[in-house]
């Protein structure tokens, strides 16, 4: 490690439950941190999603953005009631503070999200919704 960069195999990283909030876990739902705070990255973080046939993200919202390309099977994305049939290669951009969800396909997904690692707007910000 020359200059504290990190290279890996995505797949050994360790698979934890997903949650949101502090204490909520998701059921059928998983996460493996690629890339965070922690490794010293100053900016993002890089996740890697694995959900279960037929589980579910709630919906929710929070003052930082998501970029999310999907790898492998499929979900439904709603955004502010806006819903996108996602497969592999797929990607989103999900604005800070809006309402978002997951509803995953019959064959599960496994899906990148990269978020920064402080919130990038105010809680009180608005998205330009059409």
């Amino acid at each position: 490690m020359a200059c504290g960069e990190k290279v890996g195999y995505a797949f050994k990283v360790k698979k934890e439950p997903a949650k949101i909030g502090p204490e909520s876990e998701i059921k059928g739902v998983y996460i493996r941190w690629l890339v965070s705070g922690k490794d010293g990255a100053p900016t993002y973080a890089l996740r890697l999603f694995e959900a279960e046939p037929g589980s579910f993200i709630p919906g929710h919202r929070h003052p930082w953005e998501h970029e999310i390309y999907v790898i492998d099977g499929s979900m439904k994305l709603c955004i502010e009631g806006e819903c996108y049939n996602m497969s592999k290669d797929y990607y989103a951009y999900i604005p800070p503070n809006t309402f978002h969800e997951y509803h995953i396909g019959e064959q599960g997904v496994k899906f990148l999200c990269i978020i920064p690692l402080k919130p990038s707007v105010s809680e009180d910000w608005k998205p330009e919704c059409k």
